[in-house]
Order: C-alpha cells, then structure tokens, then sequence
C-alpha cells in the first residue's frame, strides 16, 4: 500500500444487512425449493430486481412483469408487498467493525446497490447507518454498481482520491471495477477475514 487510507466505504447487502429473497418466497414455496428456485429462474429474478435498484419504479416493474408472467403475478408483486421478509438482519460482525472505525474517526461511506423504495422501507431499523458521513443508494442516483460513474459519484462525495479510499463489497464485479478505478479493496467473505484485512491496513 502506498497511501494511507482516508475513507472507508461499505456495501451493504450481504456485508452489514441480510438479504435473501428466498427467506421471503419461502412463504409461497413451503417445503418446495426447488419450485422456488425454478421459479426465480423463469422470470430472471436478478436481472429484473436489478432494474430498480437502478431506479426503476416497482410500479412499472411489478406491472411489465406480470404482464409477461401471469401465471405469476400475484408472486411478483409480493416481493414489493413483503420485502421486509427478504431482509434477515444486520451481520453483527460487521457493524462491530463499522462502530470501532467511527471510534477511530475514519471517515464512513455507504454504497450500495438498493432500490430506493425499499430501502425507504428498512432503512430506520437499522441504527447503525446513522454512523456513515454519507450514504449513496444507487436506486436514488440511478447509476449502479459496477458501472464506473456510481464509483466516480462517491469519489466527488467524499473528495480524496480512489487511492486513499477501501472499498468493501461481497460481489466480485464490484471489487473488479474498483480496482481498476484505483481504489484499495477487499472482497468481503466474512466479518473476521474483513477485520484482518483493516488491521494489515492499520486501521484497526
């Protein structure tokens, strides 16, 4: 490493918060999973969620579809009716790591890949958040990751360059982009590999 880091920037699904949609589906599916899974698969569930964390009103979503699938309407406007169910909590690990870094006064950045109507949904029963200087949603700016313009968004938010910034995400495409862009990175795996990787870095 050859500058010392000045930002730190979290992802937030699967790094600090839960969330599976398959905790929420479960409900439709008992004791049928792999109907479940066929089910995710047919309407390329991923790729249509993705949509709206880009900004997409679920409105529109939910309504284009059904229109295609349905057969599976009523599933499909339940991910936006019960999406609370999709989110199965805050990684106490990590919000461990998140508190002793605002201990230490390192600045904290959020980014994370959400739609801005359900983060609106969940974003209040999580305490924690209140701990980063700023949070970009990308459901909010419509721009998303790993597309560089989000990267280069938050770079103008916090005002160092990308070589003075960690960035943490669990999605590899993500890390692949922001270390081409310059930033330091880890992948995160779990709360003990992410709390080596600070203490390498000297920031624990």
């Amino acid at each position: 490493m050859t500058e010392q880091i000045q930002a730190v920037i979290f992802d937030f699904g699967g790094v600090l918060i839960g969330w599976n949609p398959r905790n929420l589906y479960s409900r439709f599916f008992p004791e049928q999973p792999q109907a479940m899974e066929d089910f995710l698969a047919e309407i390329s569930f991923m790729e249509w969620n993705a949509q709206q964390d880009k900004g997409r009103p679920f409105s529109e979503a939910i309504a284009e579809l059904s229109q295609e699938f349905p057969h599976h309407a009523h599933l499909i406007s339940a991910y936006y009716e019960y999406f609370k169910e999709s989110v199965t909590g805050g990684i106490e690990g990590t919000i461990k790591l998140l508190q002793m870094l605002k201990e230490k006064n390192i600045p904290l950045y959020g980014l994370s890949n959400w739609s801005a109507e359900t983060f609106a949904v969940v974003r209040h029963e999580f305490e924690f958040l209140n701990l980063f200087d700023e949070i970009i949603i990308s459901g909010e700016v419509k721009l998303i990751k790993p597309e560089p313009e989000i990267f280069e968004l938050c770079l103008q938010k916090i005002g160092k360059p990308a070589s003075q910034c960690l960035f943490i995400d669990d999605s590899e495409p993500n890390i692949i982009t922001a270390r081409k862009m310059g930033f330091d990175t880890v992948h995160f795996i779990s709360p003990e590999h992410l709390e080596n990787e600070l203490k390498i870095r000297q920031l624990l």
